[in-house]
């Protein structure tokens, strides 16, 4: 009887380390994703969940965690800018994307984006995980302040990290061209502060950067790693324009939006501080904002500009509906 005892008892204790040792396993896989009710990290974390990888979402607000639940996340809710829920969030990672929140209308000194940042830091340092990939953009490396100096602060703070660190920089949003599809549609034209109108500008799909981003999670490095990403080949305002009035079916011209009602226009919408927006679009049409290792060196995505279009245009069309 106790000889019964005893092996039934080392069963037990056989069966409880084992499932102590599979939680182990699956705490040290965890991938954690920010910002994934954004196009590039709600495609990141879908594409985790397709490749069969535990994935926890990040949100700040908690009416959208039953929808992440829904689809096999585990969910943490954390306001960017709080430190300690941040570090809860990151527990146990195996890498963490990390999308800094997008401001687009600065305040003094990027007195918002220095919060979040510093929030992150304390976060990423207390919890430890096995590497992090942050989205970065075209331009980090400039020395002319824009809008886009937000992302340059994020990778100089995190480059002090303990654990490696990766900034994936993409291209212009071909997205962006949402923006133009109404005028494009009801009036033919669409007005594009890229200029001169005949000059190529890189861009890429957000699925692409999404993708890379996936693969950036799961790859094993040292230090501080950079990827430069931007889509098949470059694309100039008026291929733009030509191909969005051929998804439409009908004809649209581009014209350029003379730089000097800029500011004017950017606080009619709303803006308090437009030069940082300005000055971005200076540095895409000067040429100041580049790829650092050259268009030559930078990771190309596959998505073609027609395919993105015509599924901004008609999201059923792109899904085959």
């Amino acid at each position: 009887m106790l000889f019964m005892l005893s092996i039934f008892a080392d069963s037990v204790h056989r069966i409880l380390v084992k499932r102590r040792a599979v939680r182990r396993i699956r705490r040290k896989t965890m991938f954690v994703v920010t910002g994934v009710t954004g196009k590039v990290g709600g495609q990141v974390a879908r594409r985790l969940l397709a490749a069969g990888l535990p994935v926890r979402a990040v949100l700040r607000d908690a009416a959208k965690a039953p929808a992440w639940r829904a689809l096999g996340c585990e969910t943490a809710l954390a306001s960017m800018d709080d430190a300690a829920a941040l570090g809860t969030a990151f527990a146990a990672a195996e890498a963490i994307f990390v999308l800094l929140p997008p401001v687009f209308d600065p305040s003094e000194a990027y007195a918002e984006t220095q919060a979040h940042i510093a929030a992150l830091v304390a976060a990423l340092q207390k919890a430890q995980p096995r590497r992090v990939v942050a989205l970065s953009t075209i331009g980090a490396q400039a020395a002319e302040d824009n809008l886009l100096t937000q992302l340059q602060m994020m990778e100089r703070a995190f480059a002090a990290l303990t654990m490696p660190v990766a900034f994936l920089r993409p291209a212009w949003f071909m997205e962006n061209a949402a923006w133009d599809i109404d005028d494009a549609r009801s009036l033919g034209v669409v007005s594009s502060f890229l200029q001169p109108l005949d000059k190529p500008v890189p861009m890429v799909a957000t699925a692409d950067v999404a993708a890379t981003a996936v693969q950036m999670l799961q790859d094993n490095w040292e230090g501080r790693c950079v990827v430069e990403l931007e889509g098949p080949v470059r694309i100039t305002p008026q291929v733009l324009a030509s191909t969005l009035g051929r998804v439409l079916g009908r004809d649209v011209v581009d014209r350029a939006v003379p730089r000097a009602t800029w500011a004017a226009l950017f606080r009619s919408q709303g803006m308090a501080n437009p030069l940082p927006r300005i000055r971005m679009l200076d540095g895409f049409n000067e040429g100041w904002i580049e790829f650092e290792a050259g268009a030559g060196a930078s990771r190309k995505g596959v998505t073609a500009l027609e395919t993105l279009l015509r599924g901004l245009a008609d999201p059923m069309d792109a899904l085959g509906g």
